[in-house]
């Protein structure tokens, strides 16, 4: 089967298209098998406006740009949105329980094997439920997903995991411990002031290389990268859980250590498929926490995106609920056996740009 580079310029040709529509008719099927899943299940499927006022608060996180013209020909700034979360969160407050939405998502500076401009997100939320019921949840589709590829084994560069075992949970600190050797949480303050210059001193005896300018979140990002990622999900999905709070801008604080939030990542043969929370639903928190990545954006790439207000008279009616996003793609490619996202879409945004 064909993976070569230049595939988004070239997918609609006969031949290459022969060759892609294998992996494209194994996602379909996944599609329809993880679509009766959450509708016996009790779930609604949403479909929510790609065009918001605000396409997200994470400092990383980069989205496409456009205008809006109103009636009256004045100009007003709107963004594809990165996700649907705040669309589903403002259905939670409005009264749905169980939601689940297919979304298209944008991510401007994003293309290569696993990174796509345009792609799909699996994004499902559960009012009134812990978030461990969303690592249930993965758990079940990850097996639903080989059942209906018809394989029994997930591959991605030459490592393997078996999506029908148990995955493993573990702590961001417990990973950190194993694979670097580092106490992340004596780094970690509960008032959110993290030590900067003890987590570097840390990761320079782990041999990761930092700059003066770096962050704490720099630093642990970096760890995170090039000693933590590279070990996940192999032989069975990792649960990677309880991140610190500074990392977990949209999750609640963990009511066990008041240094980690409720959020958790998914893994599969080193790759990232999923990102949950426990939902924080106090306004006030969530207003501090959007306009420190906001600094943290405007210092890194000098540039913010708006607050969503709503989002935020949403939450004061929101229930306690939990929520997850699934990169769809990414799965269909572990599943099916492609080596690049490009060959699981139907039709891959064009090349552009050097």
């Amino acid at each position: 089967m064909s993976t070569r580079a230049d595939i988004t310029s070239s997918w609609w040709q006969p031949d290459v298209h022969m060759d892609r529509r294998p992996f494209l008719m194994g996602r379909n099927a996944i599609q329809r098998a993880f679509r009766s899943f959450f509708a016996d299940r009790d779930f609604i499927e949403v479909d929510t406006a790609t065009l918001q006022i605000s396409p997200g608060n994470e400092a990383h996180l980069h989205a496409f740009a456009t205008t809006g013209i109103t009636t009256s020909g004045e100009n007003a700034p709107l963004y594809l949105h990165t996700s649907p979360e705040f669309a589903c969160k403002k259905l939670l407050a409005a009264g749905e329980t169980r939601i689940a939405c297919f979304a298209h998502v944008y991510r401007n500076r994003e293309r290569g094997p696993l990174h796509h401009p345009e792609f799909t997100m699996l994004e499902w939320y559960r009012a009134g439920e812990t978030y461990e019921s969303l690592m249930a949840d993965s758990a079940e589709l990850l097996a639903l997903a080989a059942d209906t590829a018809k394989t029994k084994r997930f591959a991605y560069r030459g490592r393997e995991m078996d999506p029908f075992l148990a995955p493993e949970r573990l702590s961001v600190a417990e990973a950190f411990q194993r694979y670097a050797s580092i106490d992340l949480l004596a780094t970690v303050s509960v008032n959110g002031e993290n030590d900067r210059n003890h987590l570097d001193r840390l990761a320079k005896a782990a041999g990761i290389r930092t700059a003066q300018d770096d962050s704490w979140a720099d630093i642990f990002s970096r760890i995170i990268v090039e000693k933590v990622e590279p070990e996940l999900g192999f032989g069975r999905a990792t649960i990677l859980d309880e991140y610190p709070v500074s990392e977990a801008a949209l999750a609640r604080r963990s009511p066990r250590e008041p240094r980690v939030a409720e959020r958790f990542e998914l893994y599969g043969c080193g790759v990232e498929l999923a990102n949950a929370f426990g939902e924080l639903t106090d306004a006030g928190e969530q207003r501090r926490r959007f306009e420190i990545e906001m600094q943290e954006k405007n210092r890194i790439y000098g540039e913010t995106y708006p607050i969503d207000e709503e989002l935020l008279a949403a939450l004061t009616i929101m229930p306690p609920a939990s929520g997850i996003a699934l990169g769809f793609d990414r799965l269909v490619m572990l599943a099916t056996g492609a080596p690049r996202i490009d060959l699981v879409m139907w039709a891959p945004v064009a090349a552009y740009g050097s």
